[in-house]
């Protein structure tokens, strides 16, 4: 195909504008937007990026929680806004992976309305119930269930918490109830409270409460144990083999925003990903891996977890919503 010679400037106009909003990125402050509330994981996680940047940059990063609909209005918020890297959205496979399977129709769409910018990390997750609960095992949980079909529930505020608890019943022969929330923080109050029997929560929103005895933990979801809870065994030790399920934090910007700006950006999150503060704050205390990427890398990380999530919805026999 024949370019004329205007459209050939053109382009390399634009490209040149691109390269300009990249030499002066950031020069003001930037938002990050995350879809669930405040003290969640991916709260915690663009807190502790966020003062990284600030610390490289001397530019503000102001956190916004836009909590609830499944990651929706989030998403739609960032997908809206102007493509020019001061919006980004922070969030996990819930809104990226997991819901295009979970809802028959999207308000956003994961793929055409962003630019990936970064991978940010890995975690595992917990499965806690009440101290007042009569079960102590995984495997006592999982006969009382058997004996009791349909009268436990177990609470989710992600997609991640959602889908373990899923599979749990999938691959423990079990039926329980699905009680939503916005956030797991909020499912986790329910389950102090006494309202829902049992959660799979992230492990930096779960843990700090079973350390203070305010919930008991029997397992973990991940393939091995948690460095941070050695004591505890993995759900698939405990009785259901086979199990394992955690969940993966990204950054995302607007759709159209120029490549030198998201390759600038993705400096700045990974630099402060890998940072000792980053890892002192977050990462350790959470027992979440470090996991970055190009933002090539995650457009075809996004899209194997993509195939993988649907695989988990269909045999778990959701019907999308």
């Amino acid at each position: 195909m024949i370019r004329s010679p205007s459209f050939a400037f053109g382009l390399a106009a634009l490209l040149a504008a691109g390269v300009a909003a990249a030499q002066g990125y950031p020069d003001k402050p930037i938002t990050f937007v995350v879809p669930f509330a405040a003290g969640s994981a991916t709260d915690q996680i663009a807190r502790a990026l966020g003062t990284g940047i600030t610390a490289e940059t001397k530019q503000p990063v102001v956190i916004d929680n836009k909590a609830g609909a499944s990651g929706f209005i989030a998403a739609q918020q960032v997908a809206k806004a102007a493509a020019d890297g001061y919006t980004v959205l922070i969030t996990t496979n819930t809104t990226h992976a997991a819901n295009e399977h979970l809802f028959k129709k999207l308000p956003y769409d994961p793929v055409k309305d962003f630019a990936p910018v970064a991978a940010l990390g890995k975690g595992g997750q917990i499965m806690v119930v009440n101290p007042n609960s009569p079960v102590k095992t995984v495997a006592e949980f999982v006969a009382l269930a058997k004996k009791e079909p349909g009268r436990l529930s177990f609470g989710s505020g992600s997609s991640s918490s959602r889908m373990a608890g899923e599979l749990l019943q999938q691959m423990a022969g079990i039926k329980l109830l699905h009680v939503p929330y916005k956030s797991n923080p909020l499912a986790v109050t329910d389950l102090l409270g006494g309202q829902i029997d049992m959660m799979i929560t992230d492990t930096a929103t779960g843990l700090p409460q079973v350390k203070a005895g305010k919930l008991r933990a029997l397992g973990v979801s991940g393939a091995k144990r948690s460095p941070l809870a050695p004591e505890l065994p993995t759900i698939a030790e405990a009785g259901v083999k086979g199990y394992e399920m955690g969940y993966w934090f990204a950054a995302y910007a607007p759709a159209k925003t120029p490549p030198a700006v998201v390759n600038r950006l993705n400096e700045l999150l990974v630099k402060a990903a890998k940072s000792e503060a980053a890892k002192t704050a977050f990462y350790d205390p959470s027992g979440t891996e470090v996991f970055t990427s190009t933002p090539e890398e995650l457009a075809k990380f996004q899209a194997g977890e993509s195939q993988k999530w649907g695989r988990i919805v269909k045999a778990a026999g959701i019907e999308a919503e």
